[in-house]
Protein backbone atom coordinates (compact mmCIF):
# COMPACT_ATOMS: atom_id res chain seq x y z
CA UNK A 1 0.00 0.00 0.00
CA UNK A 2 2.89 2.29 0.47
CA UNK A 3 4.51 2.07 -2.78
CA UNK A 4 1.37 2.50 -4.07
CA UNK A 5 0.68 5.85 -2.49
CA UNK A 6 3.82 6.79 -3.01
CA UNK A 7 4.28 6.10 -6.33
CA UNK A 8 0.46 7.58 -6.98
CA UNK A 9 2.43 11.16 -5.12
CA UNK A 10 4.93 10.99 -7.66
CA UNK A 11 2.61 10.82 -10.43
CA UNK A 12 0.83 13.44 -9.47
CA UNK A 13 3.56 15.99 -8.78
CA UNK A 14 5.52 14.96 -12.51
CA UNK A 15 1.79 15.80 -13.82
CA UNK A 16 1.56 19.36 -11.95
CA UNK A 17 5.02 19.88 -12.63
CA UNK A 18 4.26 19.27 -16.52
CA UNK A 19 0.41 21.11 -16.26
CA UNK A 20 2.82 24.36 -15.06
CA UNK A 21 5.47 24.11 -16.85
CA UNK A 22 3.39 23.85 -20.33
CA UNK A 23 0.97 26.91 -18.78
CA UNK A 24 4.07 28.73 -18.75
CA UNK A 25 5.69 28.13 -22.16
CA UNK A 26 2.24 28.96 -23.48
CA UNK A 27 2.95 32.52 -22.03
CA UNK A 28 5.90 32.93 -24.91
CA UNK A 29 4.41 34.12 -27.96
CA UNK A 30 5.76 31.59 -30.69
CA UNK A 31 8.40 32.88 -32.29
CA UNK A 32 12.04 32.47 -33.61
CA UNK A 33 13.88 32.28 -30.39
CA UNK A 34 11.37 30.74 -28.31
CA UNK A 35 12.82 27.38 -28.17
CA UNK A 36 16.11 28.41 -26.97
CA UNK A 37 15.06 31.35 -24.29
CA UNK A 38 12.97 28.35 -22.94
CA UNK A 39 15.96 25.99 -22.74
CA UNK A 40 18.62 28.30 -21.85
CA UNK A 41 16.77 30.32 -19.44
CA UNK A 42 14.97 27.29 -17.54
CA UNK A 43 18.98 25.83 -16.90
CA UNK A 44 18.99 28.01 -13.71
CA UNK A 45 15.18 29.34 -13.34
CA UNK A 46 12.11 28.84 -13.88
CA UNK A 47 11.23 30.73 -17.37
CA UNK A 48 8.47 32.49 -15.81
CA UNK A 49 10.70 34.78 -14.67
CA UNK A 50 11.32 36.52 -17.50
CA UNK A 51 7.72 37.13 -17.84
CA UNK A 52 7.92 38.87 -14.19
CA UNK A 53 10.84 41.20 -14.78
CA UNK A 54 10.50 42.99 -17.61
CA UNK A 55 12.73 45.14 -19.30
CA UNK A 56 14.19 47.55 -21.99
CA UNK A 57 16.10 45.81 -25.03
CA UNK A 58 18.92 47.30 -23.68
CA UNK A 59 18.66 45.65 -20.12
CA UNK A 60 17.80 42.09 -21.20
CA UNK A 61 21.01 42.58 -23.66
CA UNK A 62 23.03 43.32 -20.30
CA UNK A 63 21.03 40.63 -18.52
CA UNK A 64 21.83 37.84 -21.50
CA UNK A 65 25.83 39.06 -20.58
CA UNK A 66 25.39 38.07 -17.28
CA UNK A 67 23.60 35.25 -17.82
CA UNK A 68 26.54 34.06 -20.26
CA UNK A 69 29.07 35.28 -17.64
CA UNK A 70 27.74 33.30 -14.84
CA UNK A 71 27.78 29.71 -16.98
CA UNK A 72 24.65 29.48 -18.96
CA UNK A 73 25.52 27.63 -21.89
CA UNK A 74 24.66 28.75 -25.60
CA UNK A 75 25.81 28.66 -28.91
CA UNK A 76 26.40 31.94 -30.29
CA UNK A 77 23.22 31.89 -32.12
CA UNK A 78 20.79 30.67 -29.86
CA UNK A 79 22.15 33.76 -27.73
CA UNK A 80 21.69 35.75 -30.74
CA UNK A 81 18.10 34.28 -31.36
CA UNK A 82 17.27 34.94 -27.49
CA UNK A 83 17.84 38.69 -27.76
CA UNK A 84 16.24 39.26 -31.00
CA UNK A 85 13.00 37.30 -29.78
CA UNK A 86 13.32 39.35 -26.33
CA UNK A 87 13.65 42.40 -28.30
CA UNK A 88 10.36 41.51 -30.57
CA UNK A 89 8.36 40.31 -28.00
CA UNK A 90 9.08 40.97 -24.68
CA UNK A 91 11.25 44.32 -24.27
CA UNK A 92 9.74 47.33 -23.09
CA UNK A 93 9.79 49.91 -25.74
CA UNK A 94 11.15 53.59 -24.05
CA UNK A 95 9.10 55.41 -27.17
CA UNK A 96 10.03 58.64 -26.27
CA UNK A 97 13.88 57.92 -25.64
CA UNK A 98 14.32 55.12 -27.58
CA UNK A 99 17.14 55.30 -30.74
CA UNK A 100 15.72 54.38 -34.35
CA UNK A 101 17.95 51.10 -34.42
CA UNK A 102 16.13 50.07 -30.93
CA UNK A 103 12.82 50.77 -32.54
CA UNK A 104 13.31 48.99 -35.35
CA UNK A 105 13.62 45.92 -33.15
CA UNK A 106 11.02 46.00 -30.68
CA UNK A 107 8.55 47.35 -33.00
CA UNK A 108 9.47 44.86 -35.92
CA UNK A 109 9.38 47.63 -38.63
CA UNK A 110 11.95 48.66 -40.91
CA UNK A 111 14.89 51.10 -40.56
CA UNK A 112 12.87 53.57 -42.70
CA UNK A 113 9.68 53.46 -40.51
CA UNK A 114 11.97 53.29 -37.70
CA UNK A 115 13.83 56.29 -38.47
CA UNK A 116 9.96 58.16 -39.36
CA UNK A 117 8.97 57.67 -35.38
CA UNK A 118 12.25 59.20 -34.19
CA UNK A 119 12.01 62.16 -37.06
CA UNK A 120 8.23 62.70 -36.21
CA UNK A 121 9.07 62.58 -31.99
CA UNK A 122 11.75 65.19 -33.10
CA UNK A 123 9.37 67.54 -34.80
CA UNK A 124 6.32 66.97 -33.10
CA UNK A 125 7.77 66.41 -29.26
CA UNK A 126 7.03 63.35 -27.33
CA UNK A 127 4.38 60.74 -27.83
CA UNK A 128 1.94 60.91 -25.24
CA UNK A 129 0.11 57.95 -26.02
CA UNK A 130 -0.84 55.03 -28.14
CA UNK A 131 -2.96 56.97 -30.80
CA UNK A 132 -0.02 59.56 -31.27
CA UNK A 133 2.31 56.77 -32.13
CA UNK A 134 -0.18 55.74 -34.87
CA UNK A 135 -0.19 59.20 -36.16
CA UNK A 136 3.49 58.41 -37.75
CA UNK A 137 3.30 58.37 -41.95
CA UNK A 138 3.45 54.24 -42.57
CA UNK A 139 4.01 52.69 -38.92
CA UNK A 140 1.26 50.26 -38.79
CA UNK A 141 -1.57 50.94 -36.34
CA UNK A 142 -1.73 46.62 -35.67
CA UNK A 143 1.88 47.05 -34.84
CA UNK A 144 1.58 49.40 -32.56
CA UNK A 145 -2.27 47.89 -30.86
CA UNK A 146 0.08 44.61 -30.89
CA UNK A 147 2.67 46.01 -28.61
CA UNK A 148 0.67 49.08 -26.55
CA UNK A 149 0.95 47.11 -23.39
CA UNK A 150 5.26 47.67 -23.56
CA UNK A 151 5.09 51.00 -24.64
CA UNK A 152 6.55 53.15 -22.32
CA UNK A 153 5.41 56.98 -22.93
Amino acid sequence: MTRAVTLAVGVAAALAFLTISAATQDRFPDAPGRTELLRVCSECHEAGSVLETPQTAEAWSETLATMARQGAEATDEEWRLIEQYLDANLALIRINAAAADEIRRTMDVTKAIADAVTKYREQNGPFKSVDDLKKVPGLDAAKVDGRKERLIF
